[in-house]
């Protein structure tokens, strides 16, 4: 901090001015186009969409491209400018950007907006649009409806620091280094989950055993469906409970305590998921969603949502839980997955799904073994990923530290 703030003493002696964002650049809005329009190669354009789910904060390459005759009428951001996403799904993604720093104009789409300055970084602005201030700045311009959005001269009115260039760029030069650091974490994790997944794939594949008989899952268990609730029904305490939503978002790959419970009066209308029962999801965006499952390990059943069947057997249910994590269960489970609008499993063909069943000591020990592994890779309290998210937390910090300066005097 200290090198900032000397340039800042040096080069803003009497501290940073406070500007809207309208009076010291340019903001304007792209055209549409759709996803039909892309081509493999071509004019490089960006759709909004692709800077939540594709970029970072600076890009010299785009991964999309546009027909030359189909981007001729359309609108660029130049080298040099800022690319915001200014519609999505959530209010938290307005506002995301991408300082395009490629060597030719990139076509941008309508939900996006240019901002163009002489006296602004467009890597510092991506940087500052990130902040939790600017964020909490814009959100009482943004409309709120299906898909939330805000508009040019909204976004203009935001008020921006506008150190002197060369502070910008040693802000920039800092927090390049920390998102460095964070990517070499982030892949290092991403490598270590993949190692993972090949030696589980790997432990439960039993080749060359011949000693171990495969049977279908309902030969050696039996489905229960669950019954419907709904999130008026959830209670800050009585019965513990499983959404199917909650299997995608909150659980791993078992649970001995429910994040979730429900009114106590509404026993008589649920089913229910024993100790030792593995609790499968029957519906899903994507045919990967549908049959995610969590072995339930608690000491009393739990409600499960009629999207869900409860699998019982005599099998180690988190070694059941392990499988249908497999590449090669989820390849089987695929073919008795529905192809509509919502992926729905037919548990009728799901059941005739061939799993391995060696001995309960050798799924024990199976499971000793992957829950390790388990721990050291997804475990948010220890291992990698605590490094990740501590590094992350260490980042946030920093950048908005580092994006906070002290207004000069009017």
């Amino acid at each position: 901090m200290s090198r900032i703030d000397d340039l800042i003493k040096r080069l803003a002696p009497r501290g940073v001015e406070y500007r809207m964002l309208g009076d010291v650049a340019e903001v304007f809005r792209g055209k549409r186009f759709v996803k039909a329009d892309i081509v493999g190669s071509g004019v490089p354009c960006i759709h909004y969409g692709e800077i939540y789910t594709k970029y970072g904060l600076s890009a010299s390459v785009s991964y999309s491209f546009l027909e030359p005759n189909r981007a001729r009428n359309l609108r660029v951001a130049l080298p040099g400018d800022l690319v915001v996403a200014v519609a999505g799904e959530t209010i938290e993604d307005i506002g995301n950007a991408v300082a395009w720093l490629g060597s030719e104009p990139v076509v941008i789409h309508d939900a996006c907006y240019t901002v163009r300055s002489a006296v602004l970084d467009a890597t510092f602005l991506s940087y500052l649009f990130r902040t939790r201030k600017f964020k909490d700045q814009i959100r009482k311009w943004i409309s709120s409806s299906k898909i939330s959005s805000i508009s040019t001269q909204n976004l203009s009115r935001a008020l921006v620091p506008v150190p002197p260039l060369g502070v910008q760029r040693e802000i920039v030069r800092i927090l390049d280094t920390f998102t460095d650091l964070e990517a070499e974490l982030g892949a290092e994790l991403e490598a270590r989950r993949q190692q993972y997944a090949h030696y589980r794939d790997t432990l439960l594949s039993f080749e060359g055993r011949g000693d171990i008989e495969w049977k279908a899952l309902k030969a050696v268990g039996s489905f229960h469906r669950g019954r419907r609730f709904t999130k008026a029904d959830l209670a800050d305490e009585g019965i513990p409970c499983i959404h199917y939503g909650e299997i995608y978002t909150h659980y791993g790959t078992s649970a001995t305590t429910a994040v979730s419970s429900l009114r106590s009066d509404l026993t008589i209308a649920l089913r229910f998921a024993e100790p030792g029962d593995v609790i499968v999801v029957d519906v899903g965006e994507t045919v990967e969603d549908v049959g995610k499952a969590v072995a339930w390990l608690g000491d009393e059943p739990v409600a499960i949502h009629d999207h869900s069947y409860a699998y019982r057997s005599e099998l180690d249910p988190s070694y059941v839980s392990y499988l249908m994590q497999t590449a090669a269960f989820v390849a089987e489970r695929g073919r008795f997955v529905a192809r509509t609008k919502v992926k729905t499993l037919l548990i009728d063909g799901f059941g005739t799904v061939r799993v391995p069943v060696p001995s309960i000591e050798e799924q024990r020990r199976i499971v000793g073994i992957l829950n390790k592994f388990d721990a050291l890779v997804n475990d948010l309290s220890s291992g990698l990923p605590a490094e990740v998210e501590a590094r992350r937390q260490q980042y946030v910090y920093y950048r908005d530290r580092l994006l906070t300066f002290e207004e000069a005097a009017a």
